[in-house]
């Protein structure tokens, strides 16, 4: 059949079914023009996130294909000697084996990663000890309004323009089993002000040109910013540590986002808007408008005649900040020059530091973790049939 023998009107109609039978099958009504749904638990997020988790995993094909291979860089729990873990950042880069492990580990998480946007860096952090993959930590452009953040720092517009490439986002941070049932996330979440992360930063983009200020910038980290999954965090709340604070809630989103429209049912809408001409639909490279994905969905919804306040599913998410200096919002906020009061210290004596605070404590408190197997993750990464295995019952929380 031609692309578009289906007319307009039955494109039209057929989407609005679509996305109307979705969001009932993930417990919202619409009530004038807006989404309502009772108080949620971490398992009812967790239930409205699979939809976009299966699409994930149908999509990783190759990468499902090669788990039998990659699951070997996973510990058991009896390989893991908490008080012997030496974290090493090693930064990726695309088409290599390193990136398809990552993208492999990310099907760990509950909540589906997304693969980041704009400048990109990304780690895998091993655990020098035994040879084993520990966690993720991968860092992109943070999104242009963020309110908890802008208030934090006292940005105005302007100053938030010139100075938001000095900013980062978390969008990928935590630990993998069995490191997450020791507290690992905490140990990760801490490596986000390590002197190796910052230089990495330094090196890739500092003096380079920027798209929107299209110029040519001296660009320092000075923060970065990470949001809880599923409501209020458990990781990342207390990350402390004689102390020194390495991540503070600054504030929560407003429950904006488009998390539950998934993957097909946006396919379908930028496809709908191709066929109107809209500018929207392809203009979806770095520095043509914030956040393309929501604008395709407003758009979209827009023309269907549908409310663009469907974008608003009400799950606020903590936001964190990370300075990694004393003057970081000063600086932010360009009454500094140069960052000063420097916060940063090598992964080693970070991962030191959080070990005995975290890691080997929890790990004495409940030795259950040397159970852990790599069946286990497999099993419940959902790439595994059969029964469940023992201690299994639900997979990682943060993103």
């Amino acid at each position: 059949m031609p692309r578009y023998a289906i007319p307009l009107l039955t494109v039209e109609a057929n989407l609005k079914r679509a996305v109307r039978r979705h969001l009932r099958e993930l417990g919202f009504v619409t009530r004038d023009g807006e989404l309502v749904h009772d108080e949620l638990t971490k398992d009812d997020i967790r239930r409205l996130y699979r939809v976009n988790r299966r699409e994930n995993l149908k999509a990783s094909r190759r990468i499902r294909d090669a788990a039998d291979d990659l699951i070997e860089h996973f510990a058991d729990g009896k390989e893991v000697r908490p008080s012997e873990i030496r974290p090493l950042l090693e930064r990726i880069d695309g088409g290599t084996w390193q990136s398809d492990l990552f993208a492999f580990a990310t099907l760990w998480w509950s909540v589906p990663t997304s693969e980041g946007y704009g400048r990109r860096l990304r780690f895998l952090v091993w655990d020098e000890n035994n040879g084993k993959l520990l966690g993720l930590l991968a860092l992109g452009d943070p999104v242009f309004n963020l309110r908890a953040r802008d208030e934090y720092i006292g940005w105005s517009g302007i100053d938030r323009k010139k100075r938001l490439s000095c900013a980062m986002n978390a969008y990928v941070l935590g630990a993998l089993p069995p490191y997450n049932m020791i507290l690992g996330g905490k140990l990760v979440a801490c490596l986000l002000r390590s002197t190796e992360v910052s230089e990495h930063f330094r090196k890739k983009y500092s003096n380079k040109r920027t798209i929107i200020a299209e110029r040519k910038e001296r660009r320092e980290l000075a923060l970065i910013t990470t949001t809880s999954s599923l409501g209020r965090s458990s990781v990342y709340n207390r990350v402390r540590v004689n102390g020194d604070e390495y991540l503070r809630a600054i504030g929560s989103t407003s429950g904006f986002g488009h998390f539950h429209i998934p993957d097909g049912i946006f396919a379908r809408m930028r496809e709908y808007l191709i066929r109107r001409g809209h500018k929207y639909a392809n203009a979806n490279a770095y520095g043509q408008g914030a956040n393309w994905r929501m604008r395709v969905i407003r758009e979209a919804l827009t023309s269907l005649g549908m409310s663009p306040q469907l974008v608003r599913h009400g799950i606020a998410r903590e936001v964190y900040a990370c300075e990694t200096a004393e003057n970081s919002c000063a600086f932010l906020r360009g009454e500094a020059k140069r960052l000063a009061g420097s916060k940063l210290k090598p992964a080693e004596e970070i991962a030191a530091a959080a070990i005995g605070r975290w890691l080997v404590p929890r790990a004495e408190r409940d030795p259950s973790f040397q159970t852990w197997t790599r069946d286990d993750t497999l099993w419940a990464m959902g790439l595994r049939r059969g029964a469940r295995p023992r201690g299994t019952d639900c997979i990682a929380d943060e993103a």
